[in-house]
């Protein structure tokens, strides 16, 4: 145990987590009101979400007493008792929506797979800090992508699509520490290319590689490095583009494969698939520039957008707050980002460099995927917006997460 340093917290930053989290309270209130008919004192959403914030305090306490020692002795242990929980799903867990996702104890359920993602965080910074992060070498890029790889496949098999894409956003923090550009190619090139197949058909696509092929080997037939560069990036991305059709026609389910299709404009289904996104650009649209008021909104108060108060928590500011409302809550996260990401430039221990980037880049991925999935730039997935939706397990593994940044920023120039 330690004392907490008052003087040396990110207190901008709590102030920002604590203003996010109060909005968050106050915009699921107003979109759970169809819960609060009997009581306000009943156990609905915006009670549990209030009891889990209580509760999110104590966590950000005890966090700050902790020594910093102890996440870097026991980040390995925490993380082997977190994949144990994740494959405990299989057989003690409880299936909701069609994944086996959940442990459900006395009326409340718990997600493992949330608090996975600080605690994964944990375990790459230690193994990387240990090794002084040179990551360029195969066997430490084989042990970081393991890492990450065992709670996505096991997260797979539950199955979460919106989980795994969260954990594969660590190859951004590997990039950053120094891992060789051919990944991070790769991993945008297949982010390309899979929209790419979809809308325009694997032929298509490999007609368009091998066109593009031809042109770079013309106009670098001299340099052999670069033509054998060429070559590799032309094998991996046409196998990609077949595993990419059949993965999204025998493997995908017909609800993952429709919010594809209805994103990219391939089919219209505003009463169907798409009626979550169609109702909360409605939302938005209804919103104008100031909102209609707290409480005063039409699709919310109607319940028109179906889980509104968890992963469509942000329709509900765009209606009631408006285009500036909305705008002032995209400022607090990108300040938010910003300072942790600033301040893990200060950091002179990698453990908590490494950690920082963590930090900020699953924040980024959940916000930015989130937003997006509510104004129908990116399929419906499942995942919350932080600190905002309804979830106990999303919020308090949220608070875990930035908690533990707080407690290694504020001691960031002790000698440990």
């Amino acid at each position: 145990m330690s004392e907490i340093n008052i003087k040396k917290i990110d207190w901008p930053s709590v102030i920002i987590l604590s203003i996010l989290i109060s909005l968050g309270l106050g915009n699921i209130f107003s979109s759970s009101q169809i819960y609060l008919l009997d009581s306000i004192f009943s156990f609905n959403p915006f009670t549990k979400q209030l009891f889990f914030a209580i509760i999110s305090v104590f966590i950000f306490l005890f966090i700050q007493i902790l020594s910093i020692n102890f996440f870097i002795k026991y980040s390995s242990i925490l993380y082997v008792l977190s994949i144990m929980s994740l494959i405990g799903l299989f057989i003690f867990g409880n299936e909701v929506n069609g994944a086996l996702a959940w442990y459900q104890i006395n009326g409340f359920s718990i997600q493992p797979s949330e608090f996975a993602k600080p605690i994964t965080a944990l375990a790459l910074a230690k193994y990387l800090s240990d090794i002084n992060s040179n990551i360029k070498t195969i066997k430490t890029q084989f042990y970081s992508f393991l890492i990450i790889l065992i709670p996505i496949t096991l997260i797979i098999l539950q199955p979460d699509p919106g989980t795994i894409i969260i954990f594969l956003s660590f190859i951004l923090v590997f990039y950053k520490i120094g891992l060789p550009s051919i990944y991070m190619n790769l991993f945008v090139g297949f982010i390309i290319l899979f929209f790419a197949t979809i809308l325009l058909t694997p032929k298509n696509v490999i007609l368009f590689l091998i066109a593009s092929m031809l042109i770079f080997l013309f106009l670098n037939k001299r340099n052999k490095k670069v033509v054998k560069k060429i070559f590799i990036y032309g094998l991996i991305f046409s196998v990609f583009v077949f595993s990419v059709d059949f993965i999204f026609n025998n493997i995908f389910e017909e609800r993952h494969r429709n919010r594809f299709n209805i994103v990219m404009g391939i089919k219209q289904d505003n009463q169907g698939t798409g009626y979550n996104t169609n109702q909360s650009r409605i939302a938005f649209a209804s919103g104008g520039l100031t909102g209609e008021g707290f409480l005063k909104g039409s699709q919310t108060r109607g319940n028109f957008v179906p889980e509104q108060h968890t992963d469509y928590i942000f329709s509900t500011v765009g209606e009631e707050w408006g285009f500036l409302g909305a705008s002032f809550i995209i400022l607090l996260y990108t300040f938010l980002m910003l300072r942790i990401a600033k301040r893990a430039e200060l950091q002179r221990s990698l453990f908590s460099k490494i950690y920082s980037y963590s930090a900020v880049t699953i924040i980024f991925s959940h916000f930015f995927i989130n937003i997006g999935m509510v104004i129908g730039l990116v399929p419906t997935i499942g995942i919350p917006l932080p600190f905002l939706s309804y979830g106990g397990s999303s919020l308090m593994a949220f608070v875990l997460l930035f908690s533990i940044y707080i407690k290694l920023d504020s001691e960031r120039t002790s000698k440990w």
